[in-house]
Parts: C-alpha cells; sequence; structure tokens
C-alpha cells in the first residue's frame, strides 16, 4: 500500500532528476538519487529520441523536460492532487494511448493514473518511444511501490477498466467505437489561437512567436490561427516573430514551407510570407506546418460569441484582457497541473472509474 504523499514524493525526485536537463545546460547533480545509474543513459535517450523523430531537437526535448522538472515539485503537486479528493481505494487498469507530437506529450496522463493509484497500461506512439519508459524504470528504483504498476506494451490493449486515448479526429472516431464499453477520455484534435486587438506591443508579438514555433507548431497548445481587426496591418506581426526566424534552418521544417507554399501558389491562394512562416485567410483553425491562418472580425461580442461556439475546437485563447480563462502571450507552452486538456478534468475521472 501507498500513501499518497508517498507518490508525490517519487514524482518529485523525478523532477529533481529533471532538472540536470535544460536549455541553457545539461549538468549533473551528485545529490541526486541514482544519478550514477540513470544520468548518462537518459542522455543516450535523448539523443535516440532525436535522431528517431525528426521534430525531437534537443533544443525542445530540453524545453519539455525543463517544464517538466518545475511542475514536478511537492509544493505543485500538493496544489494540484488538494483540489480534488483522492480517496484510497481499489486500484484499477488504466490503459493510455499516447500521441507522439511533442516530447513526453502524455506524461500529464501518466502521472495522473498514478499519483491517483491506480495501474497505468501505456501503448507509446513510434514518434516518442525512448523518453518515458527510462523515466518510469527511474520512477520505480525511487520507489519500488511502481513496480508492476507501470506496464508498456506494443500488442492489443487487455485487462484494463478503463482508457485516456490521444489522436487526430480521424483516429477519435475509432476509439470511440473501440472502447465504447469502458469509462473513456478520447481526446481529438485542438488548435490555439490568439486574438489579435491592433495595440499589441513588439514584445507582446515576440513572445506570440514563442506559442507558434515552439515545438514547430504540432502540439495542440501552438496558436495556429489568428483573429485580427479589420485593416490590420501584418508589418507588425511579422516584426514581431521575427526573432524565430532561424526556424529555417531546420531541414524537415524548411521542406515542409516549400511544399506548403507550392500548394498555396499552385491554388492561387493570396498569402502572406517572410521567408519562413507564410499566413493565409482561412475559416479553419488547424494550418499545415510553417503556416498560420488568420481571420478578420468587426465587432468583439461576435467573436467572443463564435470563440464560445467553437470552443470544442480550441485549446488555448492567446489575448491580452479579452476573454475569461485567456492566456498571456508567451505563455501557452507553460500549462500547470491543473490546466487539463480539453478542459477534462483527468483526477475526476479517475475517481469515478
Amino acid at each position: 500500500m501507498s500513501s499518497i504523499q508517498s507518490r508525490i514524493d517519487a514524482f518529485a525526485e523525478l523532477g529533481n532528476f529533471l532538472s540536470q536537463f535544460s536549455s541553457v545546460k545539461i549538468e549533473k547533480n551528485e545529490a541526486v538519487l541514482h544519478n550514477d545509474l540513470f544520468f548518462d543513459g537518459f542522455k543516450h535517450q535523448m539523443k535516440l529520441a532525436s535522431e528517431n523523430n525528426a521534430w525531437f531537437t534537443s533544443d525542445n526535448i530540453l524545453f519539455s523536460l525543463e517544464n517538466w522538472s518545475k511542475s514536478l515539485t511537492n509544493k505543485n503537486l500538493k496544489e494540484w492532487t488538494s483540489r480534488e479528493i483522492i480517496q484510497e481505494k481499489s486500484t484499477k487498469t488504466v490503459a493510455i494511448v499516447m500521441a507522439g507530437n511533442i516530447p513526453l506529450v502524455g506524461f500529464h496522463d501518466f502521472l495522473s493514473v498514478l499519483i491517483h493509484g491506480h495501474k497505468v497500461l501505456i501503448k507509446l506512439s513510434s514518434n516518442d518511444k525512448y523518453l518515458l519508459p527510462f523515466l518510469a524504470k527511474y520512477l520505480e528504483y525511487i520507489d519500488p511501490y511502481f513496480k508492476g504498476k507501470i506496464i508498456f506494451t506494443e500488442n492489443k490493449l487487455e485487462n484494463y477498466e478503463a482508457v485516456i486515448a490521444t489522436g487526430s479526429d480521424n483516429t477519435a472516431r475509432y476509439f470511440e467505437y473501440y472502447f465504447k464499453h469502458k469509462p473513456n477520455i478520447i481526446r481529438k484534435n485542438r488548435n490555439s489561437i490568439a486574438i489579435i486587438q491592433g495595440n499589441e506591443t513588439e514584445e507582446d508579438l515576440e513572445n506570440l512567436s514563442e506559442d507558434i514555433f515552439r515545438y514547430f507548431g504540432l502540439g495542440c497548445r501552438n496558436v495556429s490561427k489568428l483573429f485580427v481587426p479589420k485593416g490590420y496591418d501584418f508589418d507588425q506581426f511579422f516584426k514581431g516573430i521575427y526573432p524565430k526566424h532561424n526556424i529555417i534552418n531546420n531541414l524537415k521544417y524548411a521542406n515542409n514551407y516549400d511544399y506548403n507554399k507550392t500548394v498555396y501558389l499552385m491554388s492561387e491562394f493570396d498569402i502572406l510570407e517572410n521567408g519562413f512562416v507564410m499566413i493565409k485567410q482561412d475559416t479553419k483553425y488547424s494550418s499545415p506546418i510553417a503556416s498560420i491562418f488568420y481571420e478578420y472580425y468587426d465587432n468583439t461580442i461576435d467573436l467572443k460569441n463564435k470563440v464560445r461556439e467553437d470552443s470544442d475546437k480550441i485549446q488555448c485563447i492567446v489575448a491580452n484582457n479579452f476573454i475569461d480563462n485567456e492566456v498571456k502571450f508567451g505563455q501557452t507552452q507553460y500549462p500547470r497541473l491543473w490546466d487539463y486538456a480539453d478542459g477534462v478534468n483527468t483526477l475526476q475521472f479517475l475517481s469515478k472509474i
């Protein structure tokens, strides 16, 4: 038997381990538990992750690790878990089907299931298969309670009581059919938007560039759509995001940029571009890599209504004093533990299975 505090302590130790890996530097801290066994091994897993998936640059992997190290503190974990009533009851097995669009994208679900005291059965994406199994092994060394509680499988999911699955809108339809007889959370495509009001500073727009380009725009918390006032001057926008121009030096990103630009030009779409990103007027929310969609708005009341009506398509709303639950410019990639994907409270779900 394990108490929630002991599980919190174990994840806080994992946070200490991850704190050695940041975008500023990778530095071994002799005070971290089991470092002789795990530090060099994890560096190797990071290398494998980068080699396996060209989108997983060292910079993006380290960014993810640094964020998780800051989230996994005793203080944060206690504040998060204290918001729900987590009762010690019979252990269930929860299957998680993970996406692979950004490094450790399924970690919050993994954390939620284990912190709740359940077992976890994980089906990894082939795009992100190196980091989490290694961190799970570290967790087992920190607290032997976790041995037997974490199972990875490449086979058909069997012997589980509930499921959390993340995928595209197409795979979600399959998930909804396949898992319909089990308690489930099925996550579909979502994108984030930014509301431009025309009074943004250059710093605001530079911060927005982080919301757009981090992870090459592949995450649901990445801004892929702008709402701009009629007559908006995009020169201001392009100037603000220019500090991210080196993104075009990534070969895979550059190939996507060239391909999508060719498609747009052949289709005779009107686009604006600056050598590393294109913007196109479009009502859709999900834009291809290296492009951003935009829509004009006439008045803020209609826009607020539209955003509320389309809430099932939107993950984050980046704005400055525009709407409830907005995210400040530059902050979409720094969610707190209680900022749940799709607004679905995972801990509440796990309490009911």
